[in-house]
């Protein structure tokens, strides 16, 4: 408590209230994938995942059931911060007596409603939904919505539709909106002869999923875009252009992953681009290195920003935040817990910044003491204020990883 009050006083020196940054934080939901705890694979009979991705790394312990995994995320949950929702992809569904009788364009929310009663029973904010169109048969040539033949785009289409419906199901269930982010891994490995068909094919084939009549108060759509991914090195149908035309022009979310880029771009510098024209910004946060790897997100630079960008602009009701990464080489929950907690980080980092006073010395062209000011805030006691917020909502302190570690000893290192 003393440290905290020294760091309060020193914030408020620079007009930051760290009373209001705390109760902020507290509100701010962040969207935890189901996906870091089983490497990618899911319950409907994919085994690996494939079309674009790889999971590396073989450390012990990766759930192998529903149960196994519920029980992962359970723990992983009781040590995160903050407000929290669940991010499934459609291929965790629970399939039953109806495996191997239907695919993925027959999915119901019946085949979901052990996540619902998941999401209740630990008190999740909601549920957020993916279409999974990868690690499938019907993924031919590298490619499902913009494929050449018309039933492969149209069994894709109705997986979708089946993801939208499902969605719907989970906001009536939970009270909140469901994200449905649609991700497709079309693209060429090598130089294409027509760029063009296939985006229209990809644009006439989103046009059709969202002409089913799905409820818009219910369920937000987004699309997300990719620069490249193993195997389609040298061309991406959804790029990042197309995307933000084709969201633009149908009224929907844009969604930005922070590894679907050049390593050289920032989406930081995106974020408010987009809060300029859309009234709903989705986000993806992980940490590519040198490519889109999906590594553990960690306190970087580039996250701060983000955050910074996020906060300064009045968006943390705007800007959607959903964690997206998945690392086979180490403890999978601490992975969880560790890009969750970065993430909280960031955003009370970007929540104990003097933006006011900064937007006026940019305005006013007093570029000296705003870099002065920037550079001050850089080596405040934000730890102190953070180490507050965990004692006021009672979290896990800095000796959560303890409770990873016995887990592990008990229950991890007994899955073979």
């Amino acid at each position: 408590m003393e440290r905290y009050e020294q760091a309060k006083e020193m914030f408020a020196k620079y007009g930051v209230d760290t009373e209001i940054a705390l109760r902020t934080l507290a509100q701010i939901p962040v969207s935890v994938h189901c996906w870091q705890g089983d490497d990618v694979i899911g319950f409907d009979g994919a085994g690996a995942a494939s079309g674009g991705i790889q999971t590396t790394g073989n450390y012990p312990g990766r759930a192998r059931t529903p149960e196994e995994l519920m029980a992962d995320l359970k723990l992983a949950f009781s040590l995160m911060t903050g407000r929290k929702r669940l991010n499934l992809h459609a291929s965790y569904a629970f399939l039953g007596e109806d495996k191997g009788k239907i695919d993925r364009d027959g999915y119901l929310p019946k085949h979901f409603a052990p996540w619902v009663a998941f999401a209740k029973e630990i008190g999740l904010d909601g549920i957020d939904f993916n279409p999974t169109c990868f690690s499938h048969p019907m993924v031919k040539d590298g490619l499902t919505l913009s494929h050449p033949d018309k039933q492969v785009r149209d069994f894709w289409i109705r997986h979708c539709i089946a993801c939208l419906r499902i969605a719907e199901y989970f906001a009536d269930e939970t009270g909140s909106h469901c994200l449905v982010n649609i991700w497709v891994p079309d693209g060429l490995k090598d130089v294409p002869a027509d760029r063009l068909t296939p985006r229209i094919r990809l644009r006439d084939s989103l046009d059709e999923i969202l002409s089913c009549g799905y409820d818009k108060k219910k369920v937000i759509v987004a699309v997300e875009s990719k620069v490249f991914g193993i195997g389609v090195e040298s061309y991406t149908v959804g790029s990042n252009e197309f995307y933000q035309n084709y969201a633009a022009t149908r009224g929907i979310c844009c969604l930005l992953d922070n590894g679907h880029y050049h390593p050289t771009e920032n989406v930081s510098d995106k974020i408010p681009s987009l809060l300029a024209f859309y009234d709903k910004v989705a986000l993806h946060v992980t940490r590519g290195v040198r490519w889109d790897s999906d590594h553990v997100v960690l306190l970087e630079d580039e996250l701060k920003e983000i955050c910074k960008e996020i906060v300064r602009n009045g968006a943390t009701e705007k800007v959607m935040i959903a964690l997206d990464y998945f690392d086979a080489s180490i403890n999978r929950i601490s992975a969880w817990v560790v890009g969750e907690r970065n993430v909280g980080k960031a955003l009370l980092f970007a929540l104990l910044q003097p933006y006011e006073k900064l937007r006026v010395m940019q305005d006013e062209a007093n570029f000296t003491e705003q870099m002065a000011v920037q550079e001050e805030m850089k080596t405040m006691p934000y730890g102190d204020v953070w180490e507050e917020y965990l004692r006021r909502n009672h979290f896990a302190g800095s000796d959560w990883f303890e409770q990873v570690r016995a887990y592990e000893n008990t229950v991890l290192k007994e899955r073979k």
